[in-house]
């Protein structure tokens, strides 16, 4: 896949079938997408493309209050796009200026000057635009007014919900990561550094790994324990329980996330680990003292390991 950073132009001599959006998560309906694109392209022996945006759009309109949290970094992001298939990335940089172009001089601008698709791929809700201000008849008129086609693409439905960035977003806040799974086509990931705790873990058979994120725009799953993949540095996958909360047996209030890696010893601190969640085990628990607490995380393990038992390494 290429990558392209609009401000420094687009120049690619085949047929270019495009897409827009900002893609966050990458899930079942941007992979749909994608697969449209990769048939028609082929059909006119062009490539693939996507427009997206960095920042991302909210952060510039609202950059007191964006409440912003995101399924991808965009690292990630890009490493799903290639996987998914896709030949181009186009990097548009938002700002407010392009924030107040009206519809017409965002086509004008963005799509007919400097990418000139043959085709233009696109959700039925799609907006754009000031205020997003152009809706999709809009961008039908605008084709035919610039020379490229619009194919509009119905929202994609997994277990007879509606696929979108957002319903993803929910199902990690509530914690169903088994749901946001399966709409993301993949176990949802999480990765971090590896920093100093307080040690507690391991005077009750607990030793965990204390995660600070490497993007603090990522979204975190709601409080409570997982059952979750984990690699050290690229490493092998290893079976780990996570938990994230505020430890209320211990009288915390700092959210914390703490990984506890099955039948590994070693010291990891310093080092980055990827977390892919597969199902929640339980929701945190006040106990009544660390005794408690150890055999409930006895029963987490058990729990876990029988979980994972029918699951596959992760692929990505």
């Amino acid at each position: 896949m290429k990558v392209h950073h609009l401000d420094k132009g687009f120049d690619v001599e085949k047929p270019i079938v495009l897409t827009i959006g900002t893609f966050d998560g990458v899930h079942a309906g941007h992979r749909a997408v994608i697969s449209v694109l990769a048939e028609k392209a082929r059909q006119i022996g062009g490539e693939t493309a996507l427009l997206t945006f960095d920042p991302h759009p909210r952060i510039v309109l609202h950059p007191e209050n964006h409440g912003l949290k995101l399924l991808n970094t965009f690292e990630e992001k890009k490493d799903l796009l290639e996987n998914a298939g896709l030949d181009n990335l186009i990097i548009a940089n938002f700002d407010i200026e392009l924030a107040r172009l009206t519809p017409l001089e965002y086509v004008r601008g963005l799509l007919a000057e400097k990418i000139k698709p043959e085709e233009l791929v696109i959700g039925d809700d799609h907006r754009f635009g000031r205020n997003r201000e152009g809706s999709f008849d809009d961008l039908h008129e605008m084709g035919i007014m610039f020379g490229f086609g619009v194919t509009a693409l119905d929202t994609q439905c997994v277990s007879e919900v509606r696929v979108s960035s957002t319903k993803v977003r929910n199902a990690i806040w509530e914690g169903n990561v088994k749901l946001a799974g399966r709409l993301l086509t993949r176990y949802f990931p999480l990765s971090g550094l590896v920093v100093k705790g307080d040690q507690i873990g391991r005077t009750i058979g607990f030793p965990t790994a204390n995660l600070e994120l490497n993007d603090t725009l990522k979204i975190i799953p709601g409080n409570g324990a997982y059952a979750v993949w984990a690699r050290i540095e690229k490493g092998e996958w290893v079976s780990a329980m996570l938990n994230i909360g505020e430890r209320p047996t211990l009288n915390s209030t700092t959210r914390t996330i703490e990984l506890h890696l099955i039948n590994w010893n070693g010291d990891c601190y310093g080092e980055n680990i990827e977390v892919r969640f597969i199902e929640k085990l339980r929701n945190e628990i006040k106990f009544s003292n660390v005794n408690e607490l150890s055999a409930a995380l006895k029963v987490d393990r058990v729990n876990t390991l029988s979980i994972l038992e029918k699951y596959n390494l992760p692929l990505l």
